[in-house]
């Protein structure tokens, strides 16, 4: 007999729950009873989700999540007790190894905090509304990041084994034996923690300029610049009008504007910000930098697109492999979510596919400089 059909949707999330495989299991951290009823009611609203439980203190989730594996953690930082910041390796190496969305203020604070908690391995960040901010549209925005976070490669998702190899080159691509002028990295969801990975990778003999696409709100830009000093050990500006490309010189896009470089003379190369909308919607924009770089250095450049939802970067990476420049992609076991490396890897534009730490090898190489020893 068919179920009833009852007006608050309870049936279709039974139907979908009698498969457990295909639910996305949630867990909800946070010490405000308020909010963890509020994000309970928002979940329940999708028959695709299911809560496997709410906890009022990192330690509480560490011990459910022990015994109730979830896909998806939404995780408060400011909580008494450990704190979900101290807790989060933790929490990431529970048996259902889950995604970690970090649900956080716009306080500076809360920008140092968050912005750690995504190098050290969580997935994506969400701002904390003030009261009366849970409307619809931010229902929307946390269920969409959920789904994205919580879905499993299938395998119509992956691609053929020899593609899938972190050393292969597509051929028919020119791979220029020339080192490039410039590296230009694009990254979103996931993509700070793979940043991490790969410019620890760069040695210091490294000194090609580096330019950074990373989608995060513009109040978290300046935090991010310090975290990306730290990180590598260079000196790291988010991009202004004129500021000129110089070797080992670290460019990150503001949050209100894309970073498009721009040919100077015969040698020199600059950047400016531009506010015209990008085709992906996104600001900052992977396209326009990796599209502008295929101009201004006529394909004598390489871009790595990492871990990020969507396809922001698709179009930029093709026009740069038509001029002849070089492509990498972030591989999807090691990415959050294989939304952007996977649109340039099922396009046939990446000349190699590996985790990010690999990825910096293969930098390294093309710069003609040693490579960083291992990280112990």
């Amino acid at each position: 007999m068919p179920p009833s059909g009852n007006p608050d949707g309870s049936d279709r999330r039974l139907v979908a729950r009698a498969g457990a495989a295909a639910a996305i299991r949630v867990m909800i951290v946070d010490d405000s009873l308020t909010v963890r009823t509020i994000f309970k009611r928002m979940v329940d609203s999708d028959p695709a989700l299911m809560i496997v439980g709410t906890a009022s203190s990192a330690e509480r989730a560490i011990a459910q999540l022990a015994a109730e594996p979830a896909d998806v953690v939404l995780l408060d930082l400011e909580m008494p007790g450990i704190g979900g910041l101290d807790a989060l390796p933790a929490i990431l190496a529970t048996p259902g190894r889950p995604q970690v969305l970090v649900v956080s203020s716009l306080t500076m604070d809360g920008a140092e905090h968050t912005l750690a908690a995504l190098q050290m391995g969580a997935a994506d960040t969400l701002l904390k509304p003030r009261p009366g901010g849970f409307t619809d549209e931010y229902r929307a925005q946390l269920l969409g990041k959920i789904r994205a976070l919580g879905s499993r490669l299938d395998d119509n998702d992956r691609l053929p084994a020899r593609l899938a190899e972190p050393s292969f080159a597509r051929p028919g691509y020119s791979r220029r034996s020339v080192r490039p002028e410039a590296i230009a990295i694009g990254a979103s969801t996931g993509g700070i923690h793979a940043l991490g990975l790969m410019l620890r990778r760069l040695g210091p003999d490294f000194d090609l300029p580096i330019l950074i696409t990373q989608h995060l709100p513009g109040s978290f830009m300046p935090v991010f610049a310090r975290q990306i000093e730290a990180a590598c050990g260079r000196a790291a500006d988010i991009a202004t009008d004129g500021l000129i490309l110089s070797p080992g010189r670290i460019l990150i896009a503001p949050g209100h504007g894309h970073m498009v470089v721009r040919r100077k003379g015969a040698s020199a190369l600059t950047v400016q910000v531009s506010t015209e909308p990008a085709a992906s919607g996104c600001m900052p924009s992977v396209d326009p930098m990796l599209t502008s770089l295929a101009e201004a250095c006529e394909g004598r450049a390489l871009g790595v697109i990492l871990s990020g939802m969507g396809r922001d970067g698709a179009l930029g990476a093709k026009d740069l492999v038509d001029a002849g420049g070089t492509i990498f992609a972030q591989d999807a076991d090691s990415s959050a979510v294989w939304g952007m490396p996977g649109a340039v890897a099922r396009a046939g534009l990446a000349s190699m596919i590996a985790p990010p730490d690999r990825l910096g090898d293969a930098v390294m190489a093309r710069a003609g400089a040693p490579a960083a020893p291992a990280l112990r």
